[in-house]
């Protein structure tokens, strides 16, 4: 397969010139559109599946809508791609997710057609609403427009949005893209035309004015308002919609491009909460991803005449290693319950969830009924293992704290794709965990710093019974041997990986394999700490006053994070050690691979090193991202 000229796209840098177009011509684009992503992100990687879902409705929504004075706000943004095209960036595509390249998703500073900054899922509604309602307060006429699909409308966010657009009756348009279903008969020409009608000046004209009419006769409006609802419930699904107060269209074919146009028209000259409900197909007209369209959800680079082929992996991602391990525990503990907020893959629940069905609950992206779920499971003599990514647990900070911690509940935190996440940006960075964690009551926290230790720090958590959290990071480990027999750590104790003298560094994770290599050359000792509450007091201690200087690491913000316990540790015991801490600087990172994100922050080898030796060494305090204590 190879790529295709583009007379028509090349002529699109902006949504104004696709409005240029005559109408007749907008299939065609669409065509080249798609198979522009497609070779685009088969050299490049980035998002795939989702994009290829939503060509016909980005090319009729700005088409339609005078933007970007016109909002267009898009939920959790894989989807994003061909927006990001149609808007000025198809030159740059090709350096999406890449360090100094293109965002992965909508990003305000990079494009003014970027109306919010998303990544996370389920925030369209509410931030739409928003703009709709300071657009009506400063009398500044425009169209706002949320774009959310089936998954994210799972999110509780997205109905307390509901809720409030339907009693505010701000003037939005949502748009449910469902993708979850076939297009099935009822979502075609007759389901069309029903929208088409209902959509229109004639039956939207007659349907106000009746309804000035009969509210004179409070008995007959309340007769015709209950008619009007059954005889939409009969030929669509949106009697929740409507009991929102959100007038409801649909479903239509999200891939019939010149019935989106017409049908958006329509729309755009009513008022008020409504919602559209589109039916498409994720990786719409690339065969590997209308079969496969989780796999091709993120991609790396490909040959799409191949597709995409699996290479052999001689070394494990800690993500493999929490899945193995989770099949294990759950064959010895018939209490086992795993918990995923829509995370299946991601989180490595496959395997469980077949293996055992009975005991795997998927509760959509709702994070923070995840988490009471759990609690709720260990109120009950259940051992709750919630899977769960850094910045998601985020979203359930509360119920973390009042649901679980606060009544001591045992529920074990696998706490995935923690530090320096890489290509998917700051949106998804957990940067922040450690920090947000350790000032939490009766959690333990531990910290991985390679396959094995991940493995038995699950296990360490599991048995405990209080809750506790393992976080690791994203990618493969080192390549440990990782021991099948499973070892409980000593709760709170570190372990000794170099002896030396001068300096001492004290790792907490991933950034230990790291700091070995600077130890080695800098003759310095090294301990690789793996709990970061309890901390090991004792060889902090110890550390302190048979060394000159030490220096901590950790893949976390230092604001509040293992360095801060180092410190506390120290003033308690009133000990006056040069302590320098490393970690994530004190700002967002952008998007590039984990390793240049770590390089950036000096926590590759090389970089602790030049740190130590400035700033302990030469005694240069003035570095950014670093901190020392003296």
């Amino acid at each position: 397969m190879t790529a295709e000229p583009y007379p028509l796209l090349e002529r699109i840098d902006t949504p104004q010139a696709l409005r240029e177009l005559p109408e007749a011509e907008l299939p065609q684009l669409a065509t080249e559109l798609r198979d522009y992503l497609l070779h685009s992100v088969s050299r490049s990687g980035g998002h795939f599946a989702a994009g290829l879902g939503v060509v016909e409705l980005t090319v009729a929504l700005h088409y339609t809508y005078d933007t970007p004075h016109d909002r267009l706000v898009w939920d959790v943004g894989h989807q994003c791609y061909p927006h990001k095209i149609l808007t000025g960036r198809r030159e740059a595509l090709h350096s999406i997710r890449q360090q100094g390249g293109l965002a992965p998703f909508p990003k305000r500073n990079e494009s003014e057609y970027d109306a919010f900054g998303v990544g996370h899922s389920s925030t369209s509604i509410g931030a739409a609403l928003g703009m709709a309602l300071a657009s009506a307060s400063g009398q500044t006429p425009r169209k706002v427009v949320a774009i959310i699909g089936d998954g994210a409308m799972t999110a509780g966010m997205a109905y307390e949005a509901l809720n409030h657009l339907g009693d505010a009756r701000a003037d939005v348009l949502v748009i449910l893209n469902d993708n979850n279903m076939s297009i099935s008969p009822n979502v075609g020409a007759m389901s069309n035309y029903l929208t088409r009608m209902l959509s229109g000046k004639i039956y939207s004209s007659v349907r106000e004015g009746g309804k000035r009419l009969l509210k004179q006769m409070p008995p007959m409006w309340e007769l015709a308002r209950r008619t009007e609802e059954h005889v939409k419930g009969m030929i669509a699904p949106g009697t929740l919609f409507e009991e929102f107060g959100v007038n409801y269209f649909g479903p239509v074919d999200g891939h019939d491009l010149m019935d989106l146009v017409r049908i958006l028209r329509n729309l755009r000259e009513h008022k008020g909460p409504r919602l559209l409900h589109i039916v498409t197909r994720k990786g719409k007209g690339y065969a590997p991803a209308e079969a496969n369209p989780v796999k091709y959800h993120a991609v790396s680079r490909f040959d799409p005449d191949k597709g995409m082929v699996s290479g052999a992996a001689t070394r494990k991602t800690y993500t493999e290693v929490f899945g193995d391990w989770i099949c294990d525990m759950a064959s010895r503990d018939e209490r086992l319950m795993g918990i995923t907020p829509a995370m299946r893959e991601g989180s490595g629940l496959v395997a469980f969830s077949q293996r055992f069905p009975r005991r795997y609950f998927d509760v959509g992206i709702a994070e923070q009924h995840a988490v009471t779920l759990a609690a709720g499971m260990a109120c009950e003599g259940m051992k709750p293992v919630v899977a769960i990514y850094s910045t998601f647990l985020q979203r359930a900070y509360d119920q973390l704290i009042h649901d679980v911690a606060l009544q001591g509940l045992p529920v074990l935190f696998a706490i995935d794709r923690a530090g320096a996440v890489g290509p998917d940006g700051p949106t998804h960075a957990g940067a922040f965990d450690l920090s947000f964690l350790r000032c939490v009551p009766n959690l333990v926290i531990m910290a991985p710093s390679d396959e094995n230790e991940c493995r038995q720090m699950l296990y360490t958590g599991y048995l405990q019974e209080a809750p506790a959290c393992v976080r690791y990071p994203r990618g493969r480990g080192p390549g440990a041997a990782i021991e099948t027999e499973m070892q409980a750590l000593a709760l709170g104790k570190a372990r000794m990986l170099r002896q030396g003298h001068g300096i001492a560094f004290l790792a907490f994770g991933s950034p230990a394999q790291e700091a070995l290599k600077a130890a080695q050359s800098l003759g310095a000792s090294m301990f690789d700490m793996r709990f970061v509450k309890p901390l090991d007091e004792d060889i902090v201690r110890n550390a302190a006053r048979s060394h000159a200087a030490l220096v901590t690491l950790e893949d976390n913000v230092l604001r509040s994070g293992a360095g801060s316990a180092v410190n506390e540790c120290l003033a308690r015991a009133g000990l006056d050690t040069t302590v320098l801490n490393l970690g994530l600087p004190d700002r967002f990172q952008d998007h590039g691979s984990r390793e240049q994100l770590l390089a950036e922050a000096g926590l590759d080898a090389r970089g602790i090193m030049a740190q130590v030796e400035r700033l302990i060494l030469n005694g240069d305090c003035e570095r950014p991202g670093a901190q020392v204590v003296s």
